[in-house]
């Protein structure tokens, strides 16, 4: 009696572990399944930086300027030919652009940055307006005209000078040939009064804010994973078109040669410091040709634009350029277990089996009129069972429901078996198992897959 008490516990637990390791079977799939991605990795590291889509105005890139009706914006057109609205920032050498113009009736209108969608409709349908410059950006004819250099980019951004875009244009309606494109922008170096006050601020809280400079604080999470090592920034406002710059970076870089250092002359920010030579400039450019374009048109605080500097910074450092050591990565134990779990599926479905087979044979609720039909059944579960193991690691998310909606089935089916249930009914899940199979290796792509060809021969 005491031998077959313990028997009939060994085999409840049998019982309870062949069902425990079909649910962690399921469990493994469905997480491995979710894991996949079908993507192009282009660094060595997952830049922390994001970009994030801003609803209109919520980043403080909308002025306080506005401009006329479009009738009243058309009749100041029709008088002048080049009309400028309170508040336009945009400069350019006169004496070129008459010089691209010629003869021709050119009007231009200059409207100020930081409009919102509707102020920027009505200056678009000023239709007597050959060339429309909203803030900094240059466009006239369909077209837009904007500069592909970091020479341009600076003298835009730093100055508002938009000559280069403005000749480039005309010389565009016209039909006639292209300008070469002038550097006119001029440096002078910083007196020592101008250097020693900014230096001041640099060495007491690592950064300077210039008169008329809106940077209110340096983000200081952006500004930790694009420099670990901490830099020193230095706000400007928008230079005077026309005058010198203070060369405020190679005067600091010369006092201080390892520290990094950020410069901002209103919307133009350049580095100086270690790897400026290849850093600097692969910066400039990734920056202002992604961004450059709604740099131009609105008025964005120098806080917002610095951020999103850094933020470009430390994707190109997160791409392994310069040999720069990377942050902090923590584990993911998701990315570490993932190839292991095909073979803890496989090890799971495979004793599943073992313990169902074993249960089969054990079982005596099997009728002498009913145990061919009833072994037949079992047969086919188990080819279905492997038909199901194999084609999991095929399937995707389009593939995915119809595999589940089988394995339930086949769950259905074994458990039917298990309490001597009619073969009728074990059938009739078989039948439904096959079908959802049957459908999943349709999605997947492999006639092999298919139920009719898997199991040809193994139930013979």
């Amino acid at each position: 009696m005491a031998v077959a008490v313990v028997r009939a516990r060994l085999s409840r637990h049998l019982h309870l572990l062949r069902w425990v390791l079909l649910v962690v079977a399921v469990l493994v799939l469905v997480v491995f399944v979710l894991a996949q991605r079908q993507s192009i990795e282009v660094s060595y590291g997952q830049s922390p930086s994001s970009s994030v889509r801003i609803e209109e105005g919520s980043a403080g890139e909308l002025s306080d300027a506005t401009v006329p009706s479009t009738q009243e914006m058309t009749t100041l057109v029709a008088t002048d030919s080049v009309v400028r609205l309170p508040g336009a920032v945009a400069r350019w050498d006169e004496q070129r652009v008459r010089e691209a113009i010629g003869d021709a009736d050119i009007r231009i209108l200059v409207a100020p940055p930081g409009l919102d969608e509707a102020e920027h409709d009505r200056v678009r349908k000023v239709d007597n307006a050959t060339v429309r410059v909203i803030g900094t950006q240059v466009s006239g004819g369909g077209l837009v005209s904007t500069p592909d250099t970091v020479a341009g980019w600076r003298a835009q951004f730093a100055t508002h000078d938009v000559t280069d875009q403005l000749t480039a244009l005309i010389a565009r309606l016209r039909k006639a040939p292209a300008p070469a494109e002038r550097d006119d922008l001029r440096w002078r170096e910083p007196s020592e009064r101008e250097l020693a006050t900014v230096l001041a601020d640099l060495r007491t809280g690592g950064s300077h804010v210039g008169r008329g400079a809106t940077l209110d604080g340096v983000p200081e999470q952006v500004a930790r994973t694009a420099f670990p090592d901490g830099a020193w920034y230095v706000a400007l406002p928008a230079q005077p078109y026309g005058e010198p710059l203070p060369a405020y970076g190679p005067a600091l870089t010369r006092l201080a040669p390892d520290q990094p250092i950020v410069v901002l002359y209103g919307g133009w920010i350049e580095y100086h410091g270690p790897a400026a030579a290849e850093f600097a400039d692969l910066a400039a450019v990734s920056f202002y040709a992604q961004l450059g374009s709604r740099l131009s048109r609105y008025d964005y605080p120098q806080r917002n634009v610095l951020g999103a500097y850094l933020g470009k910074v430390t994707d190109i450092r997160y791409a392994g350029l310069f040999d720069r050591p990377l942050p902090y990565r923590p584990l993911d134990p998701l990315r570490v277990a993932l190839p292991a779990l095909p073979w803890i599926f496989t090890g799971c479905v495979a004793g599943f089996l073992v313990l169902s087979a074993r249960s089969l044979r054990r079982s005596g609720a099997l009728g002498v009129s009913g145990r061919a039909r009833h072994g037949a059944g079992a047969a086919r579960l188990a080819g279905l069972t492997a038909l199901a193991v194999e084609v999991s690691l095929l399937t995707d998310a389009r593939s995915n429901p119809a595999l589940t909606r089988g394995i339930g089935k086949l769950q259905a089916a074994r458990a039917a078996l298990d309490d001597g249930l009619p073969a009728r009914h074990v059938w009739e899940l078989l039948d439904e198992a096959t079908a959802e199979l049957d459908e999943t290796a349709r999605m997947v792509g492999i006639a092999s897959y298919r139920p009719a060809s898997y199991l040809q021969g193994r139930l013979s």
